[in-house]
């Protein structure tokens, strides 16, 4: 599996203004050391125990994301160092994280994460409930996160124009937010198998995996 050759191949595809956050879950230091070589700064993990233990064995200029489903009480162990959480569905997640950002000294970068596919297994607010947390009062008394833009996943589905039309609908919302003068910058929609698509719809942050690393060895 040539990592450095696909890391290459889907760069030189993207926009300059798309950010490309390999996804490294369940591959080993050494895969993600080929690409550090090359220049790859971003990574993402969706377990909490994995991302602490390549946090601490791999180089620190690292900027590493959580990209899976985050539970409140393992905020505690990545509020030190993680740079950006994606997948944020709840008030009282947001409330945990800016309680162990402020623990850690920190302003941690949060992505809200909208229910866009078809599947009642992907997790994530509805249009009303973001538009209704990003007015509320209790999100300006959270000084120690920053929610910096919105995230979601569309359906794993052959049918490309649902899973257009599901992008299409989250940028909408996205540009709808900010006439409500928030400084949303990141979109983040997009992994190997529908980036292309997700960046045609707006996408500014891509997650890529497989495409990069090869197919995943899950034990």
């Amino acid at each position: 599996m040539n990592i450095t050759a696909n890391l290459q191949q889907i760069k030189s595809t993207i926009p300059a203004k798309v950010t490309l956050v390999a996804v490294s879950k369940t591959y080993p230091n050494t895969s993600i050391l080929q690409a550090y070589e090359v220049g790859q700064r971003v990574f993402g993990e969706n377990k909490v125990q994995e991302l602490v233990e390549k946090y601490e064995s791999l180089p620190k200029d690292i900027e590493w994301h959580m990209i899976g489903h985050l539970q409140s009480n393992k905020v505690k162990y990545i509020a030190p160092f993680v740079k950006l959480i994606h997948g944020v569905d709840s008030l009282k997640l947001l409330q945990e994280i800016n309680k162990r950002a402020e623990q850690n000294h920190r302003i941690i970068d949060c992505l809200l994460q909208v229910h866009i596919a078809q599947e009642e297994t992907k997790f994530g607010f509805d249009e009303n409930e973001v538009i209704e947390l990003l007015k509320s009062d209790e999100i300006k008394t959270l000084k120690n996160i920053n929610v910096i833009g919105l995230m979601g996943m569309a359906t794993n589905t052959e049918n490309e124009t649902l899973v257009r039309n599901e992008f299409k609908n989250l940028k909408q919302l996205f540009d709808k937010l900010a006439a409500f003068n928030l400084q949303l910058s990141t979109l983040s929609m997009g992994m190997s198998n529908d980036y292309k698509i997700a960046i045609e719809e707006g996408s500014t942050m891509i997650r890529v995996g497989s495409s990069i690393f090869g197919s995943r060895n899950y034990h």
